[in-house]
Parts: structure tokens; sequence; C-alpha cells
């Protein structure tokens, strides 16, 4: 494949049997073949869209000794900000050109979850900076929730197979800044070839050049996304839920033609994370003959203590 299919998420949400069986086919087989889907008909409207990126563009132009104190020391970087070349790719040494803040779960009626989830950060310099962001968490959560529920009944589960795991989930919100390039970068790139940690991915911002994802055969494709689009992946957790049948898809970040290196770039992915206990165990209507169990039993906490500590984030 060497294009990003598109589908609509108001197909799914209709009272028409034929368009949701339909987008559960289309976002499926999708999610088979190239991992990666754009995604029309989400619960952000444009306005919140609007108000976060300037929310966010305010934080990264912020003196860097004003986001510093933000950064929080033995938290792996789950809350707050992390500052720039701090994260490299598994199995790089070169940190990405990158800094980015992480918002969290808001959790309401779980004391232990609360508990154990570091608190979120407040921006002291920005009145409506923690407000914009908790509204655009939720409103990507939600309409995670619902292509969850499709690809429950794309692998013949019950439709609400992943609520309960996806609920009060570790999940994240990460608006990216990746600032001009001034110097000549010797290996590093804005985000090297990874794949991401968690069930699913909803990423705001794809709307420019710069992403890339590599298809089956090897070769590196642009993924672009119409204003109105959130560019969606599969993660490694469902990828290994599934046995690998939805992929999760290696792509990067790449740095701009030198011409124009001296602007700056802005993403907001959402890492769509379950409850640390949900085991990630293979499925077993994804297992037979032709494709045996290739991942051994794991809890997605385990499985997301071992990546920090490969990214570098946790030591």
């Amino acid at each position: 494949m060497n294009h990003i299919p598109s589908v609509n998420l108001s197909d799914f949400l209709s009272n028409d049997p034929i368009k949701k069986a339909e987008f559960v086919e289309q976002i499926g087989k999708a999610y088979e073949d190239i991992g990666f889907v754009a995604l029309k008909g989400h619960f952000l409207d444009e306005t919140l869209v609007k108000n976060l990126y300037n929310e966010i563009e305010q934080f990264f132009n912020l003196p860097i000794e004003t986001k510093e104190s933000y950064e929080i020391d033995g938290i792996g970087g789950q809350r707050g900000y992390v500052s720039f070349g701090k994260e490299s790719a598994k199995g790089k040494k070169e940190g990405d050109l990158k800094e980015f803040w992480h918002f969290g779960q808001y959790v309401e009626d779980n004391p232990k979850l609360k508990a154990e989830y570091p608190e979120n950060v407040t921006v002291n310099e920005l009145a409506k900076f923690n407000t914009i962001g908790k509204q655009a968490f939720q409103m990507l959560e939600k309409t995670a929730k619902y292509v969850l529920r499709a690809l429950a009944l794309y692998l013949d589960l019950e439709e609400t197979y992943f609520d309960n795991y996806i609920h009060n989930g570790n999940s994240i919100l990460r608006p990216i800044h990746y600032p001009p390039i001034t110097t000549e970068p010797k290996a590093a790139v804005r985000a090297a070839a990874h794949g991401d940690i968690n069930l699913i991915t909803l990423l705001m911002g794809a709307q420019g050049k710069g992403l890339q994802v590599q298809n089956h055969t090897g070769d590196w494709i642009d993924a672009m996304a119409e204003p109105d689009e959130l560019m969606i992946n599969v993660g490694d957790m469902l990828s290994r839920h599934t046995n690998n049948k939805l992929k999760s898809t290696i792509h990067r970040v790449v740095n701009p033609p030198k011409e124009l290196w001296g602007t700056s770039r802005y993403s907001i992915p959402f890492f769509m994370h379950p409850v640390s206990e949900m085991k990630l165990d293979v499925l077993e209507n994804c297992i037979d003959s032709n494709n045996p169990k290739q991942f051994e039993d794991i809890t997605s906490g385990e499985f997301l203590n071992e990546r920090l500590r490969e990214l570098g984030l946790l030591k």
C-alpha cells in the first residue's frame, strides 16, 4: 500500500447498520495493510483545535528557564515538560530534535489509580493552558473509544471489549514543538523511526510534510492528513494483543528541506493507553496454524515500563 486510507467516524456512529459495518471493515483492513488511517468525523471541533495550538505555541515560546521549572524528576517524563533532545528512539543514541509537554489522565472515580498516576502539572503563566489541554484530552479519548469499538467488532470481540480497559487508562496527550534547525544535524532527526508503545495513537498536526510511514515492502510514504482529519495508528500494545494482525507501523518525522529549517513544527499526538493491569496476552482468535503465538504474556504496565527504560526516560 502506498497511501493512507481515509475513513469517517460518523459512518460508525450512524444508525445505518450497513455504513457501520463498512466502517468496521475499512478501518480493520487499513490497520492490517498499513497500520494508519486518516479519520474524519471526530469529536474535536475547530475552535478547540485553534485554541489548543494557540496555548501550546505560547507555552513553548516561554523562556527556557520557565519551561524547565515544569520538568519533574523521577516520573519518566510522564507529566509536565520534557526538554529538547531528552528522548531518543529505541536503539538510537541521538536525542530527537524536539521538546514536548505531557497531559495525563483525569481520574474521577478510582482512588487507587488517582494515587498511582502522577498529578498533572499546572502552568501558572497561562490561564487557559490546562483547561484547554483537558478538553482536548477528553475529546480525543472519546474519539479513541469509538475507534477501538470498531476494531473490537473487526476482531470478532464484543463491541465494548476495550471500554473497561481504557476507562481511566494511563493515556497521554503530548503537544510537541520541533524548533527551527539552526545547525546541520549530525545524525538526529525531528523524530527517529519508531513504533508507538500504546494501543492506538491519534495525531493532530499531520497537515504538513514531515511524517512518514514505512509500508510492508519497506518504502517510506508521506502521511498527510486533511485539516479536518486525525491520523490514527496502531501501537505495539494492540499489535501484541492481536498477534500482529493489526500492524504497529514504523514511522518517523524527517527534517524539512534546508530552506525551511527556520520554521517551527507543532504536532499533538494522543497516546491511548489502557489501565496497567490489562493483560496483553495474544487473543485466542488471532492464533491459528498459519499464525502461531508470537508474543509472551505481559501486562500493559510491565510493557510500558520496559519501553520507557529503552527510550531513556526511566533509569
